[in-house]
C-alpha cells in the first residue's frame, strides 16, 4: 500500500536534521558570551551566529513543509507528485550544504536571518515554487478547504513575494538609498515571520482536528478560526510596524500592525483554551506528545503577548530595542510557539502506534519535555533581564564604561549558557527519539 505521507516525512528529517545543526551552532555561539576567546581565531562568533539563526529559520521553514504535505496527503488522499518532490528536496539539500559551506568558508554578502552569499537563495526560491505547484495540484481535490488549507495556500505564495522582496537590495536602486533599504530589509524580517506563522498556525490547527478524532473539522471550521486566518492575512502585511521605529516612517504603521498583531494572538490563545476545554482526557492520552506540545505552544502564545504588548509601547521600546530584550523574544516565539507546534506535528507523523493508539509515553521522553520547557524558561528570562540592564546603560546620562556594564551582565550571560546547554540536551533527546521511531516506521 502506497504511503501518501511518505515524501512529508522525508522533509520533516531534513528539517530535523536543520535543527540539530541550528541548535549546535546557537550554544557554540552561546559560549563566546563568558569565553570572549572561543574560537576567536577563526571568527567564531560572526560565523556560529549566522549558523544559528539561518538553520533554525531553516527547521522551522523546511518543518512547515513537511508538516503542510503530510496534512494536505492526509486530507486529499493524495501523495504529492512524486519527480516534482524529488527534485524540491534535491534543491533543499543542496541550499543547506551550500549555506554551510559559505558560512564556514566566510563567504557572506547577505542580510539578516538571510547572510550567506546570495547565489543560495536561488535553490531555495526554485524549490518553494515546486512546492506551490505540488500543493495546488493536492489541495484542489479538497472539496470543501478547513481554514488550515487557507492558511498554508497563504503562507506559501507570501513567502516567495516576501522572500523575492528580501534580495531586492542587490538592484543599486534599492541599496544605494540607506532609509529606503533598512525599511524594506526590517519589513521583510517582520513580514516573513507572518508567512510563515500562517502555515505553523495551519500545521496546529490541523493537529488540533485530529487528535479531536473522527476526521473533525472543529478548529477548522470555526468562525473564529477563520478571524485568525484573516488577521495573520493582514498582519503579515503589517506586522513589521516595531521593526522600523528608528526609521522615519508613519506612526500609524505601528500602531496597525501591533493592534494587529495582538489582536491574532489574543484569539489564538482563545482557540487554544476552548480546544483543550472540549478535549477529552482520552483524546488527550492517546495523542500524549502532539497535544502537550500544542499546550505548550500556547503557553509560549501567552508569555509572548505579554512581552509583545510593552514592546509596542513607544518609550518602553527605546529601552529593548537592539538588545538581548528582542533576542529573547524572537527565541520564545521561534523555540516556544513554532518549534512546540512542529515537534507536535513530528510526533503525530512519527511516533508508532497500536491499534491505532499511540504509544504510552516514556520516562525520559517526559522528563526532556519538561527540561525544555524550564531550561527555555529560564534562558528566557535571563535574556530579558540583561536586554533591560543594557537597555537602560543606552539612555543613561551618564554612562558607566562598556567593560563595566558588560562585567554587570556575567552572571545572566552563564545562565544563559547554562539553560541553553539543557535546552539542547532535552531537544537533542527528543530529535533522537523522533528518528528512531521514523526508522521503525519504514523497516
Amino acid at each position: 500500500m502506497t504511503d501518501n505521507t511518505l515524501q512529508g516525512k522525508r522533509f520533516f528529517k531534513i528539517a530535523l536534521i536543520s535543527m540539530l545543526v541550528g541548535l549546535l551552532g546557537g550554544f557554540l555561539a552561546s559560549l563566546t558570551y563568558i569565553f570572549p576567546d572561543f574560537l576567536k581565531e577563526y571568527q567564531g562568533l560572526s560565523r556560529l551566529r549566522p549558523i544559528h539563526v539561518s538553520y533554525v529559520m531553516f527547521w522551522i521553514i523546511i518543518g512547515a513543509v513537511g508538516g503542510i504535505y503530510y496534512g494536505v496527503a492526509k486530507l486529499s488522499g493524495k501523495p504529492p507528485q512524486k519527480n516534482i518532490a524529488k527534485v524540491q528536496m534535491g534543491l533543499v539539500i543542496l541550499a543547506l550544504v551550500g549555506i554551510f559551506y559559505s558560512y564556514l568558508a566566510g563567504d557572506f554578502g547577505g542580510r539578516e536571518y538571510w547572510e550567506f552569499n546570495p547565489i543560495w537563495a536561488l535553490p531555495i526560491a526554485l524549490a518553494w515554487l515546486l512546492f506551490l505547484v505540488n500543493f495546488v495540484n493536492m489541495a484542489r481535490t479538497i472539496k470543501k478547504w478547513p481554514v488550515y488549507v487557507w492558511m498554508w495556500m497563504t503562507g506559501i505564495v507570501f513567502f516567495f513575494l516576501i522572500f523575492m522582496e528580501n534580495y531586492l537590495w542587490i538592484f543599486p536602486y534599492f541599496r544605494e538609498n540607506f532609509v529606503t533599504d533598512m525599511t524594506i530589509q526590517w519589513k521583510v524580517a517582520g513580514s516573513i515571520v507572518g508567512a510563515i506563522n500562517q502555515m505553523t498556525y495551519g500545521v496546529a490547527f490541523f493537529l488540533m482536528d485530529r487528535i479531536t478524532g473522527n476526521d473533525s473539522t472543529k478548529v477548522g471550521s470555526s468562525k473564529l478560526a477563520f478571524a485568525v486566518y484573516f488577521l495573520g492575512l493582514f498582519n503579515l502585511m503589517f506586522n513589521w510596524g516595531h521593526h522600523v521605529y528608528p526609521l522615519p516612517t508613519e506612526s500609524y504603521v505601528r500602531v496597525i500592525g501591533y493592534a494587529v498583531s495582538m489582536t491574532e494572538w489574543i484569539l489564538l490563545i482563545r482557540i487554544f483554551y476552548n480546544w483543550k476545554k472540549d478535549i477529552k482526557e482520552v483524546q488527550a492520552y492517546k495523542h500524549f506528545f502532539p497535544y502537550r506540545f500544542i499546550a505548550a505552544s500556547n503557553f509560549w502564545v501567552l508569555i509572548n503577548l505579554t512581552i509583545a504588548c510593552f514592546m509596542s509601547i513607544p518609550v518602553l521600546n527605546i529601552y529593548v530595542h537592539g538588545t538581548h530584550f528582542i533576542v529573547a523574544h524572537s527565541m520564545g516565539t521561534t523555540i516556544g510557539i513554532n518549534t512546540m507546534i512542529l515537534l507536535a506535528a513530528a510526533f503525530m507523523i512519527f511516533m508508532p502506534k497500536v491499534d491505532g493508539d499511540h504509544l504510552p509515553p516514556n520516562r525520559n521522553l517526559r522528563i526532556s519535555f519538561w527540561l525544555v520547557q524550564i531550561s527555555l524558561m529560564v534562558l528566557f528570562m535571563a535574556l530579558n533581564i540583561a536586554g533591560l540592564i543594557k537597555g537602560f546603560w543606552l539612555n543613561s546620562e551618564h554612562q558607566e564604561p562598556f567593560s563595566l556594564m558588560m562585567s554587570n551582565l556575567h552572571g545572566y550571560f552563564v545562565t544563559f549558557v547554562i539553560a541553553g546547554t539543557f535546552l539542547l540536551i532535552g531537544l537533542y533527546y527528543i530529535v533522537a527519539t523522533l528518528f528512531k521511531y521514523s526508522l521503525k516506521k519504514e523497516s
